[in-house]
């Protein structure tokens, strides 16, 4: 049985006026809303259940996942109250997510698998005797639409799961979150209640040194601006992808 929570409840500032008549995951790239091309993910690797968590027009999206939900496909955690961030946003979804690792997904996070399902390929070498999180990394210079310096330092090489550590004092790292992960729900025991950023579990991980990445083999983008959404589209019609 796995699980996972796609995080839809933020406000989406840097949309513009998107942001201020639609919520960023309802933004349409070619043609198809993020959130419903996140679900598509969900769906080809066979999840029992999703959680979306939902603030900003939160009407607009439920009205969005209405046949979903009632088909008992969706589950909504509202924040419609008080917005959690992403840590705190999947704390309190945790009791929808079950006992078993499940997976926390980024709405703005558009990827394009490799060799097979990406949600497939994390959950096939996951292992919960070691890891506490495995995350999703992207090389920083093929992010589409982000302008960081990376996150993580791999401690060696390749495609396989590796531990991680955090840039810290470095200039740059070779690697960045790419939105998607898979997490044990017990990291987030002791956690505070409120809004907080899933970046505490991540170092709570590191420091035990349960914290692991496996590089993407596909292409992502993170659909953050009007610019990101444009820049997207136009990287899909350069790939031929829908």
């Amino acid at each position: 049985m796995t699980r996972g929570i796609i995080l839809s409840a933020g406000l989406g500032r840097r949309m513009g006026e998107l942001s201020a008549h639609t919520p960023k995951p309802l933004v349409r790239v070619a043609g198809r809303a993020l959130l419903d091309r996140a679900l598509d993910r969900t769906d080809e690797a066979g999840l029992d259940r999703v959680v979306v968590n939902v603030h900003h027009h939160a009407d607009q999206i439920e009205d969005h996942l209405a046949s979903r939900i009632g088909a008992g496909q969706v589950v909504i955690s509202h924040e419609r109250d008080k917005l959690l961030d992403t840590g705190g946003g999947v704390k309190k979804a945790l009791p929808l997510l079950g006992e078993h690792p499940f997976f926390t997904i980024n709405s703005d996070a558009l990827w394009l698998d490799g060799a097979g399902s990406t949600l497939l390929r994390l959950a096939s070498v996951f292992d919960a005797d070691r890891m506490d999180a495995l995350l999703l990394l992207i090389p920083t210079p093929e992010a589409l639409g982000y302008d960081g310096v990376g996150d993580f330092i791999p401690f060696a090489g390749g495609m396989g799961p590796v531990p991680i550590s955090f840039r810290g004092e470095a200039p740059a790292a070779p690697v960045m979150y790419g939105g998607i992960q898979m997490i044990v729900p017990s990291l987030y025991d002791s956690t505070p209640v409120g809004a907080w950023s899933n970046r505490l579990v991540f170092r709570k991980a590191a420091d035990a040194g349960r914290l692991f990445g496996l590089v993407h083999d596909g292409h992502w983008m993170h659909v953050g601006t009007p610019e990101g959404v444009m820049d997207a589209e136009a990287r899909l019609k350069e790939l031929g992808a829908p």
